[in-house]
């Protein structure tokens, strides 16, 4: 089993920018000091809750300083670029990486960035998130002139193809056919991670949701694997999860009821935005229940993982036990409101829940 860090990231808005951009950074770092293999950076324009930018322009300072991680974008939201752009973005930054880089994508999941690029309409966003991953592996699979007719792009580029020159021609990635590419699933059932078994993908499953829910993702995954005639690969099945890593199980307790703890202030944020966007049943996942009962304390009781190694290695086991054979598990980054805490948890799981859980799926496949 592998193990990944998942950061949006996500901190309270007054704090200052500066500070929240070095704290990422080091989480970075320090993931890949403690041999982490993979590190996902998400991508929002318009909220200083979740405030990078740009994932690729944020990994890009991570190349030279770590020397393991695949540094992966979690995700570059297609509907909000020109996909010329993202295709020639994502192929530089695959060579600076030398190969370190997973190419995670989606539609897009902030409101506030949907308003802000007028993409208000959920299925022209996932239309426009296959027309545009198509065009980019169109751009990088073929040579210029190009002419890509979309719905929603149109690509014309033959007057100016001068190869004499170098001009028309649009620079291709350093893996060959193309950078592994990821997508994400957050609602139950989701169709992106049926197109990602299908289409020889990897799979990232939401941190924020309950386990039933994730269950249903596997279930996807293998019927698209089935249309595309291979067997399903738990290697290819990325599971997110807020796990929170401590000595003891009173520690971990102890910090979840703090009033003010990251954990608390992460799913009020998710909690909230989703209600008032009106897709809150995405975080109840196969629940319904009214959008009141839908609180922290229900988030922390229902999705949380804490507690000592031990304790925390037996959930996840039961989790995997539960959803299916997941071949990583990647921890929600959050904010480090307790610096000594979070860099421990991260220990912590490297050092001795990874080694349990490794052991346990290790005998499981052994044993079949």
């Amino acid at each position: 089993m592998r193990l990944g860090l998942f950061m949006m990231p996500l901190h309270p808005p007054t704090r200052d920018y500066h500070a929240m951009l070095d704290e990422d950074f080091d989480a970075v770092l320090h993931a890949d000091a403690l041999g982490f293999d993979d590190v996902w950076i998400g991508e929002h324009f318009s909220s200083m809750t979740e405030p990078i930018t740009s994932p690729l322009m944020f990994l890009a300072k991570a190349i030279p300083l770590t020397k393991r991680v695949r540094l992966c974008t979690g995700v570059l939201n297609l509907p909000q670029q020109h996909p010329a752009v993202i295709a020639g973005f994502a192929a530089m930054f695959d060579h600076l990486a030398k190969g370190r880089f997973v190419m995670g994508i989606g539609p897009g999941g902030l409101p506030s960035d949907f308003e802000l690029f007028g993409l208000d309409d959920a299925m022209a966003r996932g239309k426009m998130t296959l027309e545009s991953i198509e065009t980019i592996l169109k751009i990088w699979s073929t040579e210029p002139p190009y002419r890509i007719e979309g719905e929603f792009w149109q690509i014309r580029q033959d007057e100016w193809h001068w190869p004499e020159l170098g001009l028309g021609h649009m620079p291709k990635p350093y893996q060959q056919p193309h950078p592994p590419i990821a997508i994400a699933g957050m609602s139950p059932y989701p169709f992106f991670v049926k197109e990602a078994g299908r289409r020889g993908w990897l799979a990232i499953s939401a941190n924020f949701i309950p386990a039933a829910s994730v269950a249903t993702h596997w279930q996807r995954f293998c019927e698209g694997c089935a249309e595309a005639g291979v067997e399903p690969d738990g290697d290819r099945w990325h599971v997110g999860r807020t796990i929170v890593v401590t000595e003891t199980d009173a520690e971990a307790k102890a910090y979840l009821a703090r009033p003010d703890c990251a954990v608390r202030y992460y799913f009020y944020y998710l909690s909230s935005l989703m209600k008032k966007a009106g897709f809150s049943q995405i975080m109840k996942g196969l629940q319904e229940f009214p959008d009141d009962e839908l609180t922290v304390d229900w988030a922390i009781d229902n999705i949380v993982i804490a507690g000592s190694p031990s304790t925390v290695a037996e959930k996840i086991l039961e989790v995997r036990e539960q959803i299916g054979p997941f071949g990583t598990i990647v921890l929600t980054g959050l904010d480090w409101d307790d610096k000594a805490l979070w860099k421990r948890s991260m220990e912590l799981m490297a050092t001795e829940v990874m080694p349990k859980l490794r052991d346990a799926s290790g005998a499981a496949i052994a044993a079949k």
